[in-house]
């Protein structure tokens, strides 16, 4: 078995495009001989891929320790590297210990709380920092359990329930075996820690560090364990506590370990409820079992032997998160800080939502297999915003961080409701949608902008809560826009269905069409200076996240049509395609080059030939896709696996099928890996046969639907209520003429963009004077004085009042010199950059106020003197302090 988990090679990273297509329908692999069915997927699932970590995020950043399906305890073993989240490069040779909480394939340091580390003999002087060697040789894992063997001749056995686990930790016969409790080695910044000794046994404490990526929020996870042996010594070091134990008559020293993010008291209850009086092997065959039926959700026929391991590999990492928060007795710790009970009707609150990533394809999946458990994911999304003040963005545990762009908890819901998760609160859900979609929330930064510009403006002010990336901002915010509207239809609001629909097609007013891309537009309505759709540099240059305007300028997965209009056509959009897809390994690298198909702003991109009249690059570049990049080895897992992501990503690619649009369940069609899939659940079945899948063959020839021809390259969402059928017939050779017809495409949802409000415009004057503001010999460069000057009908003194709080001439802003706050500081034109030196408020005493310095406009003159540049100074209400701002456009 040990053998049979291990991956074979430690990396494994393959230049695709025309050459690798080639391998793949040449038929590199076996295809469809043998047509073996994967009997036991829980032996095929390979806990090793995905942890070949690197700095490139282009392997995983997964783990292989204990865990059972959505669990609060993550039981995996952290190595002398230490990647972020997962903890665990296959490349190391050394562990540091054997944490309680991991979170898998994430960008940022993640939880890794309470490393615990067998040792023997004398601690040393420095405890906190010792590591210990192993070989893969001697390492296991399998789904709800882990064990290795240690180079100081000590071992490891792990397994799991949802909140506790037992872990049998043996040594050598010695008066001096110690576990080392590394109580400040979280992977998160360490902030305090309680411990406490109780009956010679039990050790019980919490341990706080703080927040997750940029966020600082502090998060406390509680614990308590009770050990079969009797501590003969204990004490502190730097850094956490040892405990010793006397092994000379009994070798193996067996913890069982709870935890809670509400109290030790609720730690050590589930504690109790899960693995007090069970023994190791009953854990670790309840967590197969659970394993077993959570996999057994998808059957699969066919492939390869790596293909089946791959695959279930992939549906496994695909099914851990998001996490169990609560406690065996239902209480939880919400975003209020409050302690909370799950709901009537509900079993569980759930926590770690990654929705950014996750609404993309996971939520679906889960949704599909699952619909109860992603009814409570829903409810706790919901009871997120009723407790926290804002739906899920980036959860972490008991709190929000705030982290990546948009508002994606919204196509989050719509997605979970598309596919079947119902049993939620959905009025609360659209209410704060709708709030959360027309107010500048935490979550929903310059959201408002779409209805006073039509666009986000790349250089307005944002305010609160990692505002960043502004045009992958807005195309999030389209999306969000889109699934709100399909929720609301599912829900019989066609008003406010036809509001955000028409609200979502703002992206066209970031579309330049001289140059074809997406592009960061200025709020006085110029393109941003510099733009290069191919830039390879930090989001604070090219305004996108995680991408570029060559990648992101696709992202329109509701409305390809249209989008394809602008393009020039589906022919040209085709081609847009076949540049953006000439390469696509999982390398962050990559960028400004081809796509990413290790990240999400790329991964729907293959489907979009289905829309564009050729359906057959769907099917190719998609298998290409999978045979290249996807391997059963430690690093046959493009990119982070962003909590079950990407893996998600592969289990649909695999059935041949894609959720490419957000908040429906329309499903594109590409060529099933298997010769046959059966996914049972939630009271349905969908059968997806290919008698002839093999990666030689991925080209769609014909398909039947429910035993009709069908000849449309997607599914509707109508077959997803009930059981369904497809029959596909694979071959060789494209058929270029297959689902090609513009009947044919998946659906787009067209609507009429926004426009944004009137921008009143003319003379800014001095009320009593009634002389004007002027830009100084209508100068357009930095500096250049704001002055009073007789009026004279020229652009030096058209002022315009931007919605983003800015007063605009000659295409650029008013601004306090150098941001000072105060009295007497000049006020000059300078561009327009989103500062609060650039923010002026009039009031009802005619003044114009700068909210961060609380000074107002003066002219120090009073009208008297012809270019007296103006300055801030304390507000009296002063003839030189009233204005008379434009009123009209």
């Amino acid at each position: 078995m040990a053998d049979a988990r291990r991956p074979r090679a430690l990396l494994r990273i393959l230049t695709t495009g025309a050459a690798a297509l080639a391998l793949a329908v040449s038929g590199q692999l076996a295809g469809a001989a043998g047509a073996v069915a994967a009997t036991d997927p829980v032996s095929l699932v390979n806990p090793y891929i995905g942890t070949g970590g690197n700095g490139d995020f282009s392997a995983g950043n997964t783990f292989p320790g204990a865990d059972v399906p959505h669990g609060m305890l993550q039981w995996s073993p952290d190595t002398s590297s230490r990647p972020k989240g997962g903890g665990y490069n296959y490349s190391d040779s050394a562990v540091s210990g054997f944490s309680l909480t991991h979170v898998s394939g994430v960008g940022c340091d993640a939880a890794g709380d309470l490393p615990i580390l067998p040792v023997v003999g004398s601690l040393g002087s420095d405890p906190a920092s010792t590591t210990e060697s192993f070989a893969h040789s001697d390492e296991t894992a399998s789904p709800g359990s882990y064990s290795v063997s240690l180079g100081n001749s000590t071992s490891v056995a792990l397994t799991t329930g949802t909140h506790a686990g037992i872990g049998q930790f043996t040594f050598p016969s010695s008066t001096q075996a110690s576990l080392l409790l590394k109580v400040q080695d979280t992977q998160t910044p360490y902030a305090s820690s309680t411990l406490g000794l109780s009956g010679g046994d039990t050790v019980t404490g919490s341990i706080t560090s703080t927040g997750f990526c940029e966020d600082t929020t502090p998060i406390t996870l509680h614990y308590a364990i009770t050990f079969d042996h009797p501590f003969t010594a204990t004490g502190t070091f730097t850094g956490g506590e040892y405990l010793t134990f006397d092994t000379t008559s009994s070798r193996t020293v067996e913890a069982r370990v709870g935890i809670s993010y509400t109290s030790v008291a609720e730690a050590a209850a589930n504690r109790d409820a899960e693995v007090t009086g069970k023994t190791f092997a009953a854990v670790k065959s309840a967590a197969s079992s659970a394993w077993s039926a959570e996999l057994s959700k998808i059957a699969v026929t066919g492939g390869t032997p790596d293909q089946q391991d791959v695959f279930y590999t992939a549906l496994y990492h695909a099914s851990l998160f998001p996490a169990v928060i609560s406690d065996a007795d239902g209480s939880y710790r919400g975003f209020d800080g409050a302690v909370h009970k799950v709901g009537t009707g509900h079993s569980a609150k759930y926590a770690d939502f990654s929705t950014w990533d996750t609404y993309r394809s996971q939520a679906q999946l889960t949704a599909l297999l699952d619909p109860s458990a992603a009814s409570d994911m829903a409810q706790s999304v919901v009871d997120d915003y009723q407790q926290g003040g804002t739906l899920t963005k980036w959860g972490m545990e008991t709190a929000e961080t705030h982290i990546m762009v948009g508002d994606s908890a919204v196509p989050l819901l719509a997605g979970y409701h598309a596919f079947g998760a119902r049993n939620f609160d959905t009025a609360t859900a659209l209410s704060a949608m709708v709030r959360e979609q027309t107010t500048d929330t935490d979550v929903t930064p310059g959201v408002t902008y779409l209805d006073s510009f039509g666009y986000l403006p790349t250089n307005s002010p944002y305010g609160c809560c990692h505002e960043y990336a502004t045009t992958s901002t807005q195309l999030e915010y389209d999306t969000d826009d889109f699934a709100l509207s399909a929720f609301a239809g599912a829900l019989g609001d066609t008003a406010t269905q036809k509001k955000f629909q028409d609200r979502a097609q703002d992206w066209e007013n970031i579309y330049n069409s001289s140059s074809g891309y997406l592009q960061p537009r200025h709020s006085n309505g110029r393109w941003m200076d510099g733009f290069n759709a191919k830039l390879i540099t930090g989001t604070s240059s090219n305004d996108f996240a995680e991408g570029d305007a060559f990648t992101y300028t696709p992202m329109i997965p509701f409305n390809l049509a249209r989008l394809a209009s602008l393009e020039g056509g589906n022919a040209s959009m085709a081609s847009y395609l076949d540049s953006v897809l000439s390469g696509y390994q999982g390398l962050g690298s990559v960028i400004g080059t081809q796509s990413n198909m290790g990240n999400e702003p790329s991964i729907g991109l293959p489907w979009e030939y289905d829309w564009v009249g050729k359906p057959y690059k769907t099917q190719s570049t998609v298998r290409a896709v999978q045979d290249q990049l996807w391997t059963n080895t430690a690093g046959g897992l493009p990119g982070n696996d962003d909590l079950g992501e990407m893996s998600a990503w592969y289990v649909w690619s695999a059935l041949g099928l894609y959720p490419e649009i957000p908040g429906t369940a329309d499903l594109a069609i590409g060529s099933p890996l298997f010769t046959s899939a059966v996914v049972t659940a939630g009271g349905h079945t969908l059968t997806v046969n290919a008698p002839a899948a093999a990666d030689g063959s991925p080209y769609v020839q014909s398909l039947s639907l429910n035993g009709g021809s069908w000849n449309k390259a997607y599914v509707p969402a109508s077959y997803l209520s009930g059981s369904a059928e497809l029959d596909f017939t694979l071959s060789k050779s494209a058929n270029t003429s297959w689902a090609a017809a513009g009947s044919a495409a998946p659906p787009s949802y067209d609507g009429t963009p926004g426009t944004g409000v009137a921008q009143p415009s003319g003379a800014l004057t001095e009320t009593t004077t009634g002389k004007c503001v002027d830009d100084a010999g209508s100068g357009t460069s930095n500096g250049t004085a704001i002055q009073i000057y007789t009026c004279n009908g020229t652009t030096a003194q058209t002022w315009k009042v931007a919605p983003d709080g800015t007063l605009q001439v000659l295409d650029d802003c008013m601004d306090v010199a150098g941001g000072a706050t105060t009295s007497g500081t000049k006020v000059q034109l300078h561009t327009c950059n989103g500062t609060q030196a650039e923010q002026w408020r009039a009031n009802s005493s005619g003044e114009i106020l700068n909210p961060a310095s609380g000074l107002c406009l003066t002219d120090a003159s009073n009208g008297a003197a012809d270019k007296t540049q103006l300055t801030i100074a304390t507000c009296t209400g002063g003839a030189g302090q009233r204005w008379t701002v434009p009123s009209s456009a």
